[in-house]
């Protein structure tokens, strides 16, 4: 890809696997660790999910990118190894997979630099980042490029990349939306309660399959977010199967490491670089 973030492609498909584990239950209440069908419903994702889907990623030849939180990585030393073994890239996901916007400033820089810890000592570089429930706070970004991180993917701006102003230099924002999270559409555990609905995969694959028409309309990121605790359940990763084929047969969709598309849209001078900053409220008008 070369000139524009996208080179000639219609859109650029980024397949992204946040492999959570148990921690999403366990940052609701470590005293989940004691239900053990709990349990055994998240170590799913990592014992069978992610076996099946590294499979599925190298019988059809595409590249992906697996956010792993830095206590899943620690808890099974091999785990992040395998994944970059096949040629995919790891990334940054907290480590608890506690939300920044519930910690202190100073406790989420220990929670982002304990991961980076877990990462360094198991030898698995880590060019990217995206935080525990898409739940960014405004020092996020800052330490993304602090820690020489290149990208971020927990933005919802755009459908597009585009490059992020922090602290510690320019990064790229790789945007996320609820509607390509398969959380949105599997999820379901009585307690503690991280969704209530079961949507057949069939219906699943038909809304990303018009998205991703849509989307090459208007040459976006089609950023597909995906749990292997969820998706790498029997019909669900057949119908993820069937996603993928839909845009190979497109014939103009590209397949791309986050960290690779990251660093064509650094390089995309015509991108907008964008300045956020926290909205002024007035307790006035926002007394809550």
């Amino acid at each position: 890809m070369t000139g524009s973030w996208h080179g000639e492609a219609a859109a650029v498909a980024t397949l992204t696997f946040d492999v959570d584990a148990e921690t999403p239950v366990l940052a609701a209440g470590r005293g989940y660790a004691d239900h053990m069908s709990t349990m055994s419903h998240q170590a799913y994702g990592p014992e069978v999910g992610v076996p099946r889907i590294l499979d599925l990623l190298d019988d059809l030849g595409v590249p992906a990118t697996f956010f792993v939180p830095g206590w899943v990585a620690q808890q099974r030393p091999g785990l992040a190894a395998s994944i970059v073994e096949r040629g995919h890239e790891v990334a940054h996901h907290s480590y608890s997979h506690r939300p920044p916007t519930g910690m202190t400033a100073a406790e989420e820089r220990a929670d982002f630099e304990r991961a980076l810890a877990v990462f360094a000592e198991q030898g698995i570089p880590i060019s990217g980042h995206r935080a525990a429930m898409w739940e960014a706070t405004w020092q996020t970004p800052d330490l993304v490029a602090e820690h020489g991180l290149r990208y971020d993917s927990s933005l919802m701006a755009d459908d597009r990349p585009y490059r992020l102003a922090a602290a510690g230099g320019e990064i790229a924002e790789l945007p996320v939306h609820w509607s390509l999270d398969d959380w949105e559409q599997y999820a379901f555990l009585p307690a503690p309660q991280i969704g209530s609905v079961i949507t057949a995969p069939s219906t699943v694959l038909g809304m990303w399959c018009d998205e991703l028409d849509a989307m090459r309309q208007y040459r976006c990121l089609f950023n597909l977010c995906v749990h292997p605790f969820l998706s790498g359940r029997p019909s669900r990763i057949v119908a993820l199967r069937k996603l993928v084929e839909f845009a190979l047969d497109r014939g103009d969709v590209h397949f791309a490491r986050c960290r690779d598309v990251a660093e064509a849209a650094l390089a995309d001078r015509s991108l907008p670089v964008r300045h956020p900053a926290r909205p002024e409220v007035s307790p006035e008008f926002f007394p809550h």
